[in-house]
């Protein structure tokens, strides 16, 4: 998961406390978003994100702000907290960007569309969303990170599952599942190194515990898609022909294209910065572009002879614009548009409202309040760990922010986890178990935000079928519950 954080400030970073400041007045602030963000979906529906919950966010900014102002906190601390908030998503901006970048040479050069033609024909209803789960798996676990994931066979396997006439929530789901399945469980996520660091553990303890309900988890997650697939009713299949002899005619598609794409995950399998691996892979698009598409690159600026001008103007307007690829096909039509760079804007103009949101909630002391007072509901092991539970989905609602909400839990609730002689394994594995997983969840969350921009499917259309996400904080609750792998601390590590 690639944000401009450092492990050392995100270890370090300081947790806003204010005595003067009671749970119901930390509440407020959280009672009056959501009330008006609810009502912000029912008048505007699926366009709500198209400004109007940007707005919205601040909005709600604006009334911590007044408890804040209540309660002695000035405006310089508050507007502080609002630019670390900012600023620590400064990656997340650039990779979206770059991301709008990538779709858009991808788009032209013909490697989505090669995705699609060839995975038309290996795939089809009845393994493909079961499929999408076990790809999307494997290269989360590869890479470390889900956003990665998402750009790349995450476009690709939407473009499929749309071309196959299955759902796109379906499809999204399938493939976040599958991605968060990864970006838990591998050595590479930041996520996974930061939450035994927050908890007082080791890494690879830490993935090894986690394996007890995250395996469950997954396994139930793949059957249920399976199940799905086996009953599924599209009329896709029937067209691939029509399909596939259309992207034929309007792309020059053969094996070579894959080289990109193969080439950009390989640079994240060796540890190359996601951003530095998305301008590589834009501008290796930007070529396979000239090299095997030039007709389409000469039709997006209107010439009929490709030149350098041409050339150069195609390329940039592919990268920046939105740009949309004609086929004899109308089903094809709005399958080949990629939107550029500017497509992203919006999702970024939301994660920016999202943390100024955030940034007012923990400079006023709402965010450690809200979490101290879940602690305090905690008067058994089980309390203890619904009460991680709660306060990680708390903070991914109030902080829009994934590693906040392991960073403050894992922070406060340390100590009590000691305290009840419970390992540390089982506050890191609860922290990842549902900070983690559930920040996709959220649409004003950075994570529920990028992914829905990403994928351009929303939140809402993707949230049932995300059977991995809504699962985990249930399946370690159940194992609290009944006492399953909860491991206590040795008596060397207690002293």
């Amino acid at each position: 998961m690639p944000q401009d954080k450092s492990d050392k400030f995100r270890k370090n970073e300081n947790i806003v406390e204010n005595k003067e400041l009671n749970i119901w007045e930390a509440l407020i602030p959280v009672i009056a978003l959501v009330g008006m963000l609810a009502y912000n979906v029912f008048v505007f529906k699926d366009d709500a994100t198209a400004g109007s919950n940007q707005f919205i966010l601040l909005m709600g900014g604006a009334v911590a702000a007044v408890v804040g102002f209540f309660n002695k906190v000035s405006y310089k601390q508050m507007l502080a907290e609002v630019a670390e908030n900012v600023k620590s998503t400064t990656g997340a901006l650039l990779i979206l960007l770059m991301v709008g970048a990538l779709a858009g040479t991808w788009l032209v050069s013909g490697i989505i569309p090669a995705m699609i033609y060839y995975g038309l024909q290996i795939l089809n209803p009845t393994i493909f969303l079961g499929a999408c789960v076990v790809i999307s798996a494997i290269i989360s676990v590869a890479t470390g990170s889900s956003w990665t994931t998402a750009a790349t066979v995450g476009i690709a396997l939407i473009g499929i599952g749309e071309a196959l006439g299955i759902s796109l929530g379906m499809t999204a789901g399938a493939v976040l599942s599958g991605a968060y399945f990864g970006d838990k469980m591998s050595p590479l996520s930041d996520t996974t190194n930061l939450a035994p660091a927050m908890a007082g553990g080791e890494l690879f303890n830490h993935i090894r515990y986690m394996g007890y309900t995250t395996i469950p988890t997954i396994s139930i997650t793949l059957l249920v898609f399976i199940v799905i697939g086996l009953n599924l009713n599209t009329s896709g299949e029937a067209d691939t022909s029509t399909i596939l002899a259309s992207i034929d005619e309007a792309f020059t598609i053969n094996g070579w294209l894959f080289i990109v794409p193969v080439a950009v995950i390989a640079m994240i399998v060796k540890k190359t910065p996601p951003l530095v691996a998305l301008l590589i892979g834009t501008l290796l698009g930007a070529v396979f572009a000239l090299i095997f598409q030039p007709d389409i690159i000469a039709s997006i600026t209107g010439t009929k002879k490709l030149d350098f001008e041409s050339a150069y103007k195609g390329i940039l307007t592919a990268i920046t614009l939105e740009t949309t690829v004609p086929t004899d096909n109308p089903a094809l039509n709005k399958l080949f548009t990629a939107k550029g760079m500017e497509g992203m804007l919006g999702t970024i103009w939301l994660i920016v409202c999202a943390m100024v949101f955030g940034g007012v909630m923990d400079g006023i002391g709402a965010l450690s309040r809200i979490t101290k007072s879940l602690l305090g509901l905690a008067k058994s092991t089980f309390g203890l760990f619904a009460s991680t539970v709660g306060s990680c989905l708390a903070l991914n609602v109030t902080a829009s922010d994934q590693y906040l909400a392991i960073v403050v839990p894992g922070k406060m609730f340390a100590k009590a986890y000691e305290d009840r002689g419970l390992a540390p394994e089982n506050l890191s594995r609860t922290l990842e178990d549902s900070g983690t997983v559930t920040s996709v969840l959220i649409p004003w969350n950075t994570c529920g935000a990028y992914h829905s921009g990403v994928l351009g499917v929303s939140v809402g259309e993707y949230f049932f079928y995300a059977i991995f996400n809504w699962l985990s904080p249930i399946t370690t609750l159940f194992f609290a519950a009944l006492g399953i792998k909860i491991k206590q601390l040795t008596a060397a590590a207690a002293k």
